[in-house]
Order: C-alpha cells, then structure tokens, then sequence
C-alpha cells in the first residue's frame, strides 16, 4: 500500500470506532506524528486525507507546498506524491499547473511505487484521447488487490461515467468502494460509493429520495455546504440546491438543520 494511505487507514480505522464523524482534525493531528515528519511529509499526507474528504482545494494547497523549493523541498517525495497532486489539481481547477511539475518530474525511475504513481498521475491529467489507455496503463501496473489499484479504479470508473459509459464504470467503481471499506478508509469508500450512485443506481432509499438524492440529504445533515457538496459530487452548487428543494418537501422539512432528523426517523 501508498505510504501515506497505510497512515491514513489506520487513522480512519481509529476515528471510526470512536465514533467520530468527520475525524479530520484528529486525522491531521494523530497523522502528523505518524511516520517521517519532515516538512513535506506533513502537507502531504494532509492532502491525502483532503482526498478522501473531497476537499480538493485543500488538498492541492497541501500537496502543492511539498513542490515548492522552499522549505518542504524533497525530490523523491515530489515523485511520491505525484498522485496526490494530479487528483487534487484536476479536481480543483489547476490540472494545467500539475500537468507542468508531472512533465518536470517524468524521468526514469528504478522504484515500481514511483513509477506506478507517476502513471496513474498521467492517466489523470491526459486529454479524454489518451485517458483510456493511460488508466489501463496504470491498472495493470497495481497487483490485482490494494489500495492504490481501488484508487486508480475510482477514478477510471469516475472517467467513464464522465464519457457516459456508465456500464463499464460501475464494476471499476463497486470494486473500489469494496476496497476502500476493506482497508478502513471510509471517506474514500463514500467517494467511491457516490460516484457509483451518479453512474445511474436508482434503487429508493427513505422518503421516496433517490440514491442520489439521499447522498445529497446526507451530507447536507453533515454540516456540508452547497459548494463542498459539489466538489464531493462533481456538480456545481446551484445543481446541489435544485436536489435540495426537491428533497425538503420529500422528507417533510423546510431547513437543512432538520434533516438529520428525518433521515433518522426514515431509518428506523
């Protein structure tokens, strides 16, 4: 497993049995005591676990100090956290800016991890063209199990979905969420786990609400906004709020702070 994911299943194995919902400040604090604690190391595994979270921003904010030359400069943990960067930059609106430091770094590399990374980092940032062929690349450089082939397979199923070709997507993305939920990592699980509802699943869950819908309701319960909804969901917040005022009259609320409610009582 990635370094840094084997940092981040054991923290969010421990935050779930405390029972902790959203455990990223606990993660961050616990997590930078864990392994090298270099000032690359920080920011990097602060971005993987903005990844699972699906805060993009955050997390290319974070993985973008480990390539600045100062102070967090580290040539071989540039190499290792290319992955972290290309997810981050496409996700955020800054793929042309990590496209320039992944060509900067394309060199040979003797370490199986760096090179699988530096594959899955170019199947992430090509042109819809050569994707395919660079996510197969990436595949078929991993084992048949881990965590670093269920995350290449998010993000190929997400591609797919994207090139509305949902049925080659959902084996790719329920393979994911099965992995993920395996090794502990709970956030990347909900990520993998949503983009298969988004590739067209429309079994009904409380309230009449469609997968989609109740994803949406659920992180809305969460305390997450509009915009963080979005970048969680791949869909822009005025989209997010159109769901929304479709899902009040469902559940029978009128405001956001009274879905966690209604979403308890559907369960019971």
């Amino acid at each position: 497993m990635h370094g840094l994911a084997a940092v981040l299943a054991e923290l969010a194995a421990c935050a779930r049995l405390r029972g902790r919902r959203r455990p990223r400040r606990s993660a961050e604090r616990t997590g930078l005591a864990a392994g090298p604690a270099g000032p690359g190391h920080r920011p990097a595994r602060r971005a993987l676990a903005a990844l699972g979270e699906g805060r993009y921003t955050d997390a290319f904010a974070a993985v973008r100090r480990v390539h600045d030359p100062r102070p967090a400069y580290q040539l071989a943990l540039r190499r290792y956290t290319l992955p972290e960067l290309a997810e981050a930059a496409v996700r955020s609106g800054h793929a042309d800016e990590a496209a320039k430091l992944v060509e900067g770094l394309d060199s040979a590399t003797t370490s199986p991890a760096l090179a699988s990374g530096l594959r899955y980092a170019r199947a992430l940032l090509a042109s819809d063209e050569d994707a395919e062929s660079l996510f197969t690349t990436a595949l078929d450089a991993h084992d048949t199990t881990g965590w670093d082939r269920a995350r290449v397979q998010l993000a190929f199923g997400a591609w797919l979905r994207r090139q509305r070709r949902a049925t080659h997507a959902r084996p790719h993305l329920k393979a994911a969420a099965e992995a993920f939920e395996a090794f502990g990592t709970v956030g990347w699980a909900a990520r993998a786990r949503e983009e298969l509802r988004a590739s067209g699943e429309t079994r009904r869950g409380g309230g009449g609400l469609t997968e989609h819908e109740l994803t949406i309701a659920r992180l809305a319960a969460d305390g997450l906004t509009n915009k963080e909804i979005g970048e969680r969901m791949n869909l822009s917040h005025r989209t997010v709020s159109t769901h929304l005022h479709r899902i009040f009259p469902k559940l029978g609320v009128t405001a956001r702070s009274e879905l966690g409610a209604a979403l308890a009582g559907q369960n019971r």
